[in-house]
């Protein structure tokens, strides 16, 4: 069984209590460094309610270079999976500085951290907004960035750092070369199949799933559905949607790929997260009735400024370096998210 010890920042949050779960799961020890800002201490509580096995949790913040110092020396992790970050795209745009000084500020004390402890592998929660429009609606590694809001900039930011210190370090011939996997999500819905853990977003939910399952349960009065004008077959936007517990096994598999020879010299790599397939905003409201046998009230509403028609993932990289692969549907991804919901109608609390 591996024992090795994964520090993750954010592990209280939606994606990282799930990936806390699959962590503990798999054998390995966990800590967890969380500033609450956008999360529940309970569902760490449920993590290990799940799993039956504990972990330790720090709530602390990742620019306090203080205290994440002091967590390294105690805890002595081997790998970090970072988290940590604002992602609402609407409030990006509205406080742009909070971001880069959470978000990028907050690396770069991390990785600082990291450095001086001499933990330099890393799994990096990206996103597929760093992508820029593109004539193809399936979005492949390779393909030029170009973030259009300062959430998705930050990220590009991260990756844009993280590519450096990897380089450095090959380019010093260090003994101890930084491994670094970035993982860019698409869209993560569902919950823990046990209905335990899931999205608890503050206030009005900024994504369509947890929207549409207030909607179902008549915490929310109706969806807005912006545009339906778009050139795809409903008119609505397609995205691609991939299960959350899907995603974060990605993580295991990257942690495993970082441990293998494939990164023995060490290195930075990108890697998309998405099932390859897309949806629409339609097609999702359509799957929610059928699955939950509860009407969705949505009106169109005019599309958002900065919306692509069409945006869904080539998963290929992944499947084929990281051996990872999707293996729950659509159906899947509404049955867990309503779940939690029913179960959890006021969130955690």
């Amino acid at each position: 069984m591996n024992k090795q010890k994964v520090l993750v920042t954010g592990g209280a949050g939606y994606i990282g209590s799930h990936a806390c779960v699959e962590l503990l799961e798999a054998g390995f020890d966990v800590v967890v460094v969380d500033n609450l800002a956008n999360s529940k201490p309970e569902s760490l509580a449920r993590v290990q309610r799940i799993t039956g096995k504990t972990l330790a949790f720090y709530q602390a913040d990742i620019r306090d270079q203080a205290a994440l110092t002091a967590i390294f020396a105690k805890e002595t992790p081997t790998t970090v999976i970072h988290f940590a970050g604002l992602k609402a795209v609407g409030e990006s745009c509205q406080q742009p500085q909070l971001y880069y000084h959470n978000n990028v500020y907050g690396t770069l004390v991390l990785t600082e951290v990291m450095a001086e402890a001499n933990v330099k592998q890393l799994v990096f929660s990206s996103s597929a907004t760093v992508y820029g429009e593109s004539e193809s609606p399936q979005y492949s590694e390779h393909f030029p960035l170009g973030a259009i809001n300062p959430y998705g900039r930050s990220k590009a930011m991260i990756e844009d750092i993280l590519r450096d210190l990897s380089t450095a370090d090959t380019l010093n011939q260090a003994p101890n070369p930084w491994k670094i996997a970035l993982l860019r999500y698409f869209n993560p819905i569902g919950a823990h199949q046990s209905g335990l853990i899931g999205e608890d977003p503050n206030g009005i939910p900024n994504n369509l799933m947890p929207y549409v399952a207030q909607v179902a349960i008549g915490k929310l009065p109706q969806l807005s559905v912006f545009g339906d004008d778009y050139p795809t077959p409903d008119g609505t936007g397609i995205r691609d949607y991939i299960h959350v517990v899907d995603l974060v096994k990605g993580h295991i598999k990257a942690i495993a790929a970082l441990n293998s020879d494939k990164f023995l010299a060490g290195g930075c790599k990108a890697y998309n997260l998405g099932t390859g397939q897309g949806y629409s905003v339609l097609e999702i409201i359509q799957a929610f009735e059928r699955v939950t046998e509860k009407p969705i009230n949505y009106k169109i509403s005019p599309r958002r400024a900065g919306d692509l028609a069409e945006c869904f993932a080539n998963p290929n990289l992944a499947r084929q370096e990281l051996n990872w692969k999707v293996e729950k549907n659509l159906d899947d991804m509404v049955a867990d998210t309503w779940n939690w919901q029913t179960k959890n109608p006021r969130g955690y609390d």
